[in-house]
């Protein structure tokens, strides 16, 4: 690892952590030459993914616009931002655990509504409304009685 004070190629490693999240190892290096101590992140790099929508275009996966979307949902919630970017950190595994490097957006909203449907209720039933296009009452109404069905 080339030190950026001096630009030296070679550095120790004093310690080694994981992130709070897990995602990646810090770890804290000391340059042979300069003795400057600097840190350094490690993670593993992740192909990107490809998201085909409805109308067929493409656009690379943005965990940020997912996360925006579940969080329109639990507006006025009690729901952790915490929870949901733990959400998103699990739909977002999943989907580079497939190995495949292109995904529907109607994967990625089943994910949603299957990881809502455990969270807030009314998140689910607000996310289903405007993921399933409801035309009228008596498809939310149908949404609600399955909600509830499989509550029970």
């Amino acid at each position: 690892m080339r030190c950026p004070y001096c630009g030296h190629d070679d550095s120790k490693v004093i310690d080694s952590r994981p992130t709070e999240e897990g995602v990646a190892i810090r770890r804290r290096r000391e340059c042979i030459k300069c003795a400057q101590r600097f840190t350094t992140y490690e993670k593993v790099e992740s192909l990107p993914i490809v998201v085909i929508k409805k109308d067929k275009t493409r656009e690379l996966f943005n965990r940020e616009k997912l996360l925006a979307g579940l969080t329109r949902a639990c507006e006025k919630r009690p729901v952790e931002t915490s929870t949901l970017d733990r959400l998103v950190d699990k739909i977002e595994s999943d989907l580079q655990n497939t190995l495949k490097r292109e995904v529907s957006t109607k994967e990625i909203g089943e994910k949603v509504m299957e990881g809502l449907k455990d969270i807030d209720e009314v998140a689910y039933v607000r996310f289903a409304s405007v993921y399933r296009q409801f035309k009228d009452v008596t498809t939310f109404i149908a949404e609600v009685n399955k909600l509830l069905t499989d509550k029970n």
